[in-house]
């Protein structure tokens, strides 16, 4: 049996990084011959769930095709999210929770994709579906998942389903779900020793939005101004990637996880999208986006929306 790899979008997230890590123990579970891998280095949040459940990261790659022909994405479609030489590989399966865009494939396939809040939940779903208990550190790994996409279950994309999987995941790992998830997010959200280039990789992901190629990235904090202090650094990188990558815009929202709101900083020949998005006026660059936490379900299909109408 041919080893298939199974791996998140670029720039992992917590929840791209342990939904690759749970798929995998459930495909193994299941008598598949999985890795799971990630294209990208482990955030502070991540490293925190991961040293919390005793878990290993995956393996860090750039390319798959020099090591298999089938890989199984999760916590993504869209190809430019993927690896480098995804055209090269067959995609044999694919679970998500986003929007479907620049996808398609030669041969039929599993494709599971759910309007809920967070990967894990999805595969918590197919864990009682295939009869598998799922072991403590598993559980962890999802729970912590949920609380990275939905922000302890307070953003618009969190769902019924997603508390319900939320509280019985807490239960299963041991954990005080609302002390452990804000130990978490203040984790993630310590940004003093991250670099400019770190803050602008941390949590990025390109987008085609009509003709418009936007970049859009996102980082959390306690206090924005830790990171819009060194707005002017910030602005000169951003033009240097949007110079590099040929991009129309690009938006970087800083989130408030206290008061749920972001700033956003956007650049690029495209910004005034921004301001008709969201009613808004860019001053220096930048403008607060109120009750906006959400690249899901608040960023991308208010934008995409927006360049359609241009």
């Amino acid at each position: 049996m041919e080893k298939k790899l199974i791996f998140g979008h670029k720039n992992p997230d917590t929840d791209s990084i342990c939904s690759a890590l749970v798929y995998a123990d459930l495909k193994t579970k299941l008598g598949a011959n999985v890795e799971p891998v990630r294209l990208g280095v482990v955030s502070s949040e991540t490293q925190f769930v991961l040293d919390y459940f005793k878990v290993a990261a995956p393996r860090q790659v750039e390319t798959v095709a020099n090591e298999v022909n089938e890989v199984i994405l999760v916590d993504h479609n869209e190809r430019q999210q993927s690896a480098n030489d995804i055209e090269q590989v067959q995609v044999v399966e694919v679970i998500d929770h986003h929007r479907i865009a620049n996808f398609e494939t030669s041969n039929p396939l599993y494709f599971r994709a759910e309007p809920v809040g967070c990967t894990t939940t999805i595969l918590k779903k197919m864990y009682k579906e295939n009869d598998v208990e799922i072991p403590q550190a598993i559980a962890g790994l999802m729970l912590s998942a949920i609380i990275s996409d939905t922000l302890l279950l307070k953003s618009p994309t969190c769902t019924e389903q997603d508390v319900a999987a939320a509280h019985e995941l807490a239960e299963i790992a041991g954990v005080n779900l609302e002390q452990y998830g804000l130990e978490m997010l203040k984790a993630g959200a310590d940004l003093s020793d991250k670099t400019i280039a770190q803050l602008l990789s941390l949590d990025a992901k390109e987008f085609q939005m009509g003709s418009a190629k936007v970049e859009i990235a996102q980082v959390n904090a306690v206090d924005v101004n830790d990171v819009l202090g060194r707005q002017a650094e910030l602005e000169a990188a951003i033009s240097a990637i949007v110079a590099e990558k040929g991009l129309d815009l690009f938006l970087f929202a800083v989130t408030d996880i206290l008061n749920n709101d972001s700033v956003g900083v956007a650049i690029g020949k495209a910004a005034h999208a921004v301001e008709m998005a969201y009613n808004v006026t860019l001053v220096d660059n930048k403008a607060v986006l109120k009750g906006v936490v959400s690249r899901k379900k608040q960023i991308v299909p208010v934008l995409t929306d927006t360049f359609a109408s241009l």
